[in-house]
């Protein structure tokens, strides 16, 4: 496609996702992307989500799986991604504002537990990339969620990440849990303008990614896992350089830095995944329970992947001129 083309056929998609194209890659006025971005409540992806939320806030009966799952369903279906913190992130991803959502954030105060020890849903859990999760909605959906930022500066583990399975014992930082906890302060900071110590706590993450060039194990150098340039959307919790680079792009953005040199071989990597038409195709969406499909199997052009690595390449050739 020449890229008159590849942006007209990235602007014929979804209300969730045309406005951010029309923000970050087009450069429209405000007025433009923000007339879009209100359509996501009443059209498309957005709307179909809002639809399917239960009277009592929830979605799917539960706080992160869904009423009527199991043990033997997760080793049939795989993971579910129906229920309420699947679908906030969703919704706070596409743009959803939080007045679209009314009172939920108090309906699940008083009706949803955790399916960890029936924890109160705003206290957050054990696993770091639940609270990662929470402490974004949190702060979107306008919650006093400073007790969750404290935890992730209290949970920190030595190498300066996070690991989900820390309360198994686990004392090794995953690039996983990191860049999901990373993803949560960062919004959280955005919204609220942080504390000193939390943000110490995301910069001490961050360089333990940065040491390791956002895709490789500091012991061989050699990468991590095959899935660091598996590209997947929805991203879910999964990481990917790609998904790296963007978190990195925001990072930059937020705290007025330049970007790290040690991203140059995540971004090649990015570069090198390109088509010669210009997209990004999908690696293949991860199996379990959906709402609806937002995106397009695997091997075809995605746009949302077209999106995000368009966007960050874009910033980092800006940046680094």
């Amino acid at each position: 496609m020449t890229a008159s083309s590849l942006t007209d056929w990235l602007l014929d998609s979804d209300p969730a996702l045309r406005w951010q194209v029309e923000r970050d890659l087009v450069h429209a006025p405000e007025h433009v992307w923000a007339a879009t971005r209100d359509r996501v409540t009443t059209e498309g992806f957005g709307a179909r989500l809002l639809a399917h939320q239960d009277p009592d806030g929830q979605w799917a009966g539960g706080a992160y799986f869904p009423s009527d799952f199991s043990e033997d369903l997760f080793e049939q279906e795989g993971q579910p991604w129906t229920a309420t913190t699947w679908s906030l992130n969703a919704l706070r991803e596409w743009g959803v504002p939080p007045s679209a959502l009314g009172d939920t954030a108090q309906r699940l105060a008083a009706n949803s537990r955790w399916e960890y020890d029936s924890l109160p849903y705003w206290d957050g859990e054990v696993d770091a990339c639940i609270n990662g999760y929470t402490l974004a909605n949190g702060a979107w959906l306008g919650v006093d969620v400073t007790g969750i930022a404290a935890w992730f500066v209290e949970h920190q583990l030595p190498e300066g990440g996070w690991n989900c399975e820390w309360v198994e014992g686990s004392t090794r930082t995953s690039f996983h849990s990191t860049l999901n906890s990373l993803s949560g302060i960062l919004a959280w900071e955005n919204t609220t303008g942080g504390t000193d110590a939390v943000r110490a706590a995301r910069h001490a993450g961050e360089e333990y990614l940065l040491q390791r060039d956002l895709y490789r194990r500091l012991s061989t150098g050699e990468p991590v896992g095959k899935w660091v340039s598996q590209f997947r959307y929805p991203v879910r919790w999964s990481y990917t350089v790609l998904r790296a680079a963007d978190y990195f792009r925001a990072a930059c953005l937020a705290d007025g830095r330049d970007p790290d040199p040690r991203m140059t071989r995540a971004i090649e990597m990015v570069r090198e995944a390109e088509q010669p038409d210009g997209t990004w195709l999908q690696a293949g969406r991860h199996p379990g329970r959906m709402w609806f499909e937002v995106d397009v199997p695997a091997g075809e052009p995605s746009k949302w992947l077209t999106f995000y690595a368009r966007r960050v390449l874009d910033w980092w050739d800006t940046a680094t001129r």
